[in-house]
């Protein structure tokens, strides 16, 4: 009966991945260059919106989230429209901008984080067997392939954000595809799992445990070696993926002459970001069956260490090469971490087992992670920005054009060496990598 169900309720699943891909990729590869380009933000107010982001994410993560995806869709949809759309006509600095991106990245970060949470839970909670799980992976990664195209139709249709007006249009007409996908897969989840309503994804022992309670089974969760050395590699994962995505288009345009790569072909190369790594993690199933997640992911540390260090002894005036770096690093970044779920789902299972639990924590793990790796998404755009402006990024004085395009080609090298080196020190160590090392190995 379990083989007989489990693509269809895979399917389901994958219908919401294609929802949060579509919505997610576009908003955090395009809204930086959005204010910092076309509304014209302020440093200050950046920054400001960045803190305020990360503390709305500690607070976010710990209240948990107990109703339903069925009403979450429309409220992450229209959150993922509220950049796009000024309030008014913006003048340099102006203060209603930093509200606005305030409140874009806020409610964004909120609908988007509850809905993933729900997504993640039901990956450790409903596809218990390691078999099972890659193959949900193989059929979600299809979905997310759809999905991952709206940055490349974006980009296409707008020149690059050029025309705002086109933009807008498309990114309309992605949000109302997105709440049909995500609530396609709710509905569809519900009539599969029947024991567990969309209203209810989270387990009664997790609602109903007081407040001290939770806190001693944080303390307890995060007393385990392997879930911290997971934490700290996806910190330097998250921060690594938001780097690029956020200033890959900044990078690109100013390294890269206009003559050299045209508008379209920037725009491929920015969907093919997005959409090669489902391909990649498409094509890997063979490799995941036969090495484990443990080995590809530890590879893909290594490869991108390597290719930082050959770019780095190329140098900037190997234009074709630096859009070929760009392109490869983003992949391998988005393909690695499309397999955290892996590691985190075998987490909740030998947590469960461990401590001889009646139900799974997944939610509590699974929140603990967020709340340790959403502060990359806010630090990485502040100090990448923060080490631009030293080079009077956004200023036109042509004497320091020079200096900031040296300052950029050293931090798309020497960013990703460092955090693959930290990355493999960290993730050596780390011992669940298969079923029979549950009971001991937490």
């Amino acid at each position: 009966m379990i083989l007989l169900s489990i693509k269809p309720i895979a399917w389901a699943y994958s219908m919401m991945t294609l929802g949060t891909e579509m919505l997610n990729s576009v908003f955090s590869f395009y809204y930086v260059k959005l204010f910092l380009h076309l509304y014209k933000i302020s440093e200050v107010a950046f920054y400001q919106a960045q803190m305020i982001l990360m503390i709305w994410n500690a607070l976010n993560d710990l209240t948990g989230r107990h109703s339903s995806v069925l009403y979450g869709a429309p409220l992450y949809s229209i959150a993922f429209l509220l950049p796009w759309f000024p309030w008014k006509y913006y003048q340099e600095g102006d203060w209603l901008s930093g509200l606005h991106l305030v409140v874009s990245l806020c409610a964004f970060d909120s609908t988007l984080t509850f809905v993933q949470q729900a997504q993640c839970t039901l990956f450790a909670e409903i596809f218990t067997r390691h078999e099972s799980r890659l193959q949900l992976i193989k059929i979600s990664q299809m979905t997310s392939l759809v999905g991952s195209t709206s940055v490349l139709f974006c980009g296409l249709i707008s020149d690059n954000m050029e025309i705002l007006l086109n933009f807008q249009a498309v990114a309309v007409v992605i949000a109302i595809l997105a709440v049909a996908s995500l609530y396609t897969g709710m509905y569809h989840m519900n009539h599969f799992e029947p024991t567990r309503s969309p209203e209810n994804l989270f387990s009664e022992s997790e609602q109903d445990l007081p407040w001290t309670s939770v806190v001693s089974l944080m303390r307890l969760i995060l007393t385990q070696k392997n879930f911290r050395l997971f934490l700290i590699m996806n910190f330097f994962q998250v921060f690594h993926l938001t780097f690029f995505n956020n200033f890959m288009m900044i990078f690109a345009d100013n390294l890269i002459p206009k003559d050299v790569l045209p508008s379209s072909i920037r725009s491929i190369m920015y969907g093919a970001g997005f959409i090669c790594p489902q391909c990649l993690v498409l094509i890997s199933q063979s490799w995941l069956r036969k090495f484990g997640y443990y080995k590809i992911i530890l590879i893909s540390f290594y490869l991108e260490g390597t290719a930082s260090i050959v770019m780095l002894f190329l140098g900037q005036q190997y234009y074709y090469f630096l859009a070929l770096y760009l392109t490869i690093i983003m992949v391998i970044v988005q393909a690695s971490f499309c397999l955290f779920n892996l590691p985190l789902g075998d987490m909740v299972d030998a947590d469960l087992l461990k401590f001889n639990r009646q139900s799974p924590f997944s939610s509590m793990v699974l929140g603990i992670n967020a709340l340790f790796t959403k502060p990359a998404q806010s630090l990485a755009p502040m100090m990448i920005l923060c080490k631009l402006k030293e080079y009077e990024y956004g200023n036109s004085d042509k004497s320091t054009i020079l200096d900031l395009h040296d300052a950029m080609f050293n931090l798309i090298c020497l960013v990703p060496l460092g955090i693959a080196v930290i990355q493999i020190l960290v993730w050596s160590p780390f011992s669940i990598r298969s079923k029979i090392d549950y009971t001991g190995a937490l």
